[in-house]
Parts: structure tokens; sequence; C-alpha cells
């Protein structure tokens, strides 16, 4: 069990210094766009940028050495997390809105189905 935590820690300082990084170099500029060619809101310029990254993992993307794309994923996924818990009006089509008030797997699977029905 202590080598799964060291394991786990070790992955999320990875990340921590990439996204740190990052924001150093670009600014907040996930979270605060510019909106000079593109007048998304960060919440949707993330979810395209998710897309993207899942795009490119489904297309193989994993046996290429010149992008670290689960990570640059992981990256942006935090960064929805952080706007999700600045935005009182987060509504996700996925249910990301409840994230605060689900308590379970149980619960948040139902609350997808609900979802997933609901959009058919």
């Amino acid at each position: 069990m202590l080598e799964f935590n060291v394991q786990v820690s070790e992955v999320l300082i990875e990340i921590k210094e990439l996204l740190i990084s990052k924001n150093q170099k670009y600014g907040n500029s996930a979270l605060e766009p510019l909106g000079v060619f593109s007048q998304l809101s960060a919440k949707d310029g993330l979810l395209i940028r998710i897309d993207d990254k899942l795009k490119r993992i489904k297309n193989g993307s994993l046996d290429k050495d010149d992008e670290d794309v689960i990570n640059d994923l992981i990256g942006y996924l935090v960064l929805l997390k952080i706007h999700a818990n600045q935005e009182s009006n987060f509504d996700e089509i996925d249910g990301s809105d409840k994230w605060k008030s689900v308590k379970d797997k149980q619960d948040m699977i139902r609350l997808f189905k609900a979802n997933l029905k609901d959009s058919l």
C-alpha cells in the first residue's frame, strides 16, 4: 500500500509541476481566456481541449513520443475541476454541476444514467 501511495504522490507532483509551469509560461489562459479569436467560455475551451486529447488517444497517439497526451489530459481535467469549484452555475451536460453533492459511485452512476436518458 505504501508503494501505491508513493506512486500516486509522484504522479500528482508531476501534474502539479506541469500545470504551474504552463500557467507561468502562458498565464491563466485556460481559466481566463483572452477571447481575441474565440468567444468560447473557459469551460467550453477546456471541454474542447479534453475532447481533442481523447481523440488523440483514440487515434493511437499514446505510441508517439512527441507529446505526453495523458499528462495533458489529466491537467485539463484538473483545470476543469478548478473551474467547476469556482463556478456556482457550472451546468455540465454530464452532471458535473453535482460534483460536490454526489456522495458515492452509485449516486454518480444513477445521475449519469438519468442525464443520458434525458438527452436521448
